[in-house]
């Protein structure tokens, strides 16, 4: 399994562009037979591109500099150089292109085949036949090919999702992901098992899926960095739909009410605009002594209905998936959405 990378600094160069080519024709009977000086062929670019089956940007890690070919000189007989091979950078749906100089985006590579150019090769120098006119007609000129660009850019991935799983350390996401999606997420009876975001495809029926996204947990202060919190809440961003999941008897004993209200806050905290996703909050480990009635208490404190779900035992898992389903449902306009609604 590959270590997740979700930020690198690369430097990239396009290739220079061939050098025009001077040249006159020496042929038998034709002494002076004109220019046939071809050009030089353009540089290759450099351009990153965003694909599927990408999931991270580690395999860049051991290759910070990318450089494409630069172009062949033109030769005689009006021979133009052959042009430098483009280098492609693949890398995950979601990843944000920067200039590091400047600071600006470049571009947002949301979708699969997104592209951009971020270092265009040089132009190829023109040979002496292109100069060549009525008043001209033995030029003795050439251009040579133009520099490559070169840049630092960053690349950063904000990870795209429909759903993103949110709550404390050890509320049980990694484990409700694996039971709802073929993902491996690392799981473990101590917090902060998961270091960075998982991904998972949940089926609903034969004919339908979402992407699920596991978000390491999230800790008070997580809106000012503490416990990475920006590298985790970042991934909050691009979700569509919030699956607050609280643990009903916390390890390190604390309010499991206030833990909910303390994860609301940093989410507020980090991007007001948060508060305004569809939110699924859930109840884990519902096969715990005591577990029903904090869901009913829950459900009271916030006025509407909160999922009772024990991912070990399986119990409430497909409730959770049509809920779910039905609130992207309503975010695309194909259902209503009703006051019974989670």
């Amino acid at each position: 399994m590959s270590t997740f990378l979700d930020r690198i600094t690369i430097y990239v160069r396009g290739g220079d562009g061939g050098d025009g080519c001077m040249s006159f024709r020496h042929e038998f009977k034709a002494p002076k037979g004109g220019p046939n000086g071809g050009d030089g062929g353009d540089g290759g670019s450099v351009i990153v591109r965003a694909e599927m089956n990408v999931d991270s940007l580690a395999p860049l890690a051991g290759h910070k500099h990318w450089r494409a070919d630069s172009g062949r000189p033109g030769q005689g007989s009006e021979w133009h150089g052959k042009s430098g091979q483009d280098i492609e950078i693949l890398v995950p749906c979601g990843t944000i292109v920067r200039d590091l100089k400047l600071g600006d985006v470049i571009k947002d590579l949301t979708h699969a085949g997104d592209r951009i150019v971020v270092a265009a090769g040089g132009q190829g120098g023109r040979g002496n036949t292109a100069f060549k006119s009525a008043t001209n007609r033995a030029p003795r000129e050439s251009e040579t090919g133009k520099k490559g660009e070169e840049r630092q850019i960053s690349l950063e991935l904000k990870v795209i999702a429909d759903v993103g799983l949110v709550g404390k350390p050890n509320a049980g996401k990694s484990t409700l992901l694996s039971r709802l999606s073929r993902a491996l997420p690392e799981i473990a009876n101590y917090p902060f098992t998961t270091k960075y975001p998982n991904l998972g495809i949940v089926s609903v029926g034969r004919d339908h899926s979402f992407v699920m996204a596991d978000i390491p947990g999230l800790i008070e202060g997580a809106h000012a960095g503490l416990g990475l919190g920006h590298e985790f809440l970042k991934h909050v961003e691009r979700t569509k739909v919030l699956v607050h999941l609280v643990e009903p008897d916390p390890m390190d004993q604390t309010d499991p009410l206030a833990n909910y209200r303390q994860i609301r806050e940093e989410l507020r905290l980090y991007d007001p605009s948060l508060l305004e996703r569809p939110e699924v909050v859930v109840v884990t480990k519902s096969e715990l002594p005591g577990a029903a009635e904090f869901t009913e208490l829950l459900g009271a404190e916030l006025g509407r209905p909160v999922l009772g779900i024990s991912a070990v035992a399986g119990k409430g898992l497909p409730q959770l998936i049509a809920v779910v389903w039905h609130e992207l449902r309503v975010l695309k306009g194909e259902v209503e959405k009703t006051g019974a609604d989670l």
